[in-house]
């Protein structure tokens, strides 16, 4: 009984303070990946600046600053093309559905993850963010309803306090 309770109390926890289980990623880290992008530049290795970026985009999409986002998720636009293996695309996709979530984009991040799906049907981590995603949005939803709710509430009271004042 006591678990059951525990449960409840951490499912309604997570419904109100938005819990997900997405990484962040702190500014130190994103600071390390741009010194080591900026280094891979610098080199002659091809395939070591393109996983630099690659690094660099996971840190920029799990950052807790919107502006390293929005960079993240340009990038990782910039990244996709059509010669990718499909095992690289997932991953693209797959950042690019987090950095969606992050800025508050859960249609465009629901697309892209179950773009992923189509890709790898069995890959946890992208069942784990649509689960997220989708908790997000009913999330929304609810509250968007009890806004309207209080908001129709107001109206009638109103409405009834001017009919009976008139009486």
């Amino acid at each position: 009984m006591e678990a059951k309770v525990s449960k409840f109390l951490g499912s309604v926890s997570n419904f109100f303070s938005g819990g997900d289980h997405i990484p962040w990623c702190d500014r130190d880290v994103v600071a390390g990946c741009e010194r080591e992008a900026a280094e891979a530049e610098k080199s002659s290795s091809d395939e070591l600046l393109k996983e630099s970026i690659m690094r660099l985009s996971w840190a920029l999409v799990h950052s807790r600053q919107p502006e390293d986002v929005q960079r993240g998720i340009a990038m990782l636009e910039a990244a996709i093309s059509g010669d990718d293996s499909p095992l690289k695309m997932r991953e693209k996709l797959y950042l690019l559905a987090v950095g969606y979530f992050r800025s508050g984009d859960y249609s465009r991040s629901r697309e892209l993850v179950e773009e992923c799906l189509t890709i790898a049907p069995d890959w946890r981590q992208a069942m784990t963010l649509k689960k997220s995603i989708e908790d997000r949005i009913t999330k929304d939803g609810v509250i968007g309803i009890g806004i309207a709710a209080t908001a129709v509430g107001l109206l009638a009271g109103g409405i009834a306090a001017a009919v009976s004042r008139k009486k």
